[in-house]
């Protein structure tokens, strides 16, 4: 993959995220708390590839593409590693609202997926900006 398609790939991935974030806001603000869960995790899942794309590299499960940041990124500290920890809550609260039909989403937890996503978009976009 050359550079300008690699890079293209990291910006799409990049604007993906932020669209599933304003999507996780609009549904926060309409009180669908369990949706807005989903679409925050997405947004934090595509801000992740965004980051893998530089490599480039990418895996079709999910666990392995968070296995795959945790260790080469957050291990390393070229991410925080409370970010890391944020990563790993989110991805538990998404499969909670997802499949666990007892599960009750509330305001409080929703914005901190929300709040998450918006963090780790930020600090993708620093990141992003150091590797041009």
């Amino acid at each position: 993959m050359n550079d300008k398609v690699s890079m293209e790939l990291v910006m799409h991935r990049l604007e993906q995220s932020k669209t599933e974030l304003n999507d996780a806001k609009l549904l926060y603000k309409n009180n669908s708390y369990l949706s807005a869960n989903n679409r925050a995790y997405y947004s934090i899942f595509h801000a992740i590839r965004a980051v893998l794309a530089l490599e480039p590299i990418d895996f079709k499960k999910h666990k392995d593409v968070m296995a795959y940041f945790n260790k080469n990124y957050v291990n390393t500290e070229l991410f925080p590693k409370t970010i890391g920890k944020r990563i790993v809550q989110a991805n538990r609260i998404r499969e909670d609202s997802d499949y666990d039909d007892e599960y009750v989403a509330n305001s409080n937890a929703t914005e901190d997926q929300i709040k998450t996503a918006e963090e780790l978009i930020e600090l993708v976009e620093r990141y992003i900006k150091s590797k041009e």
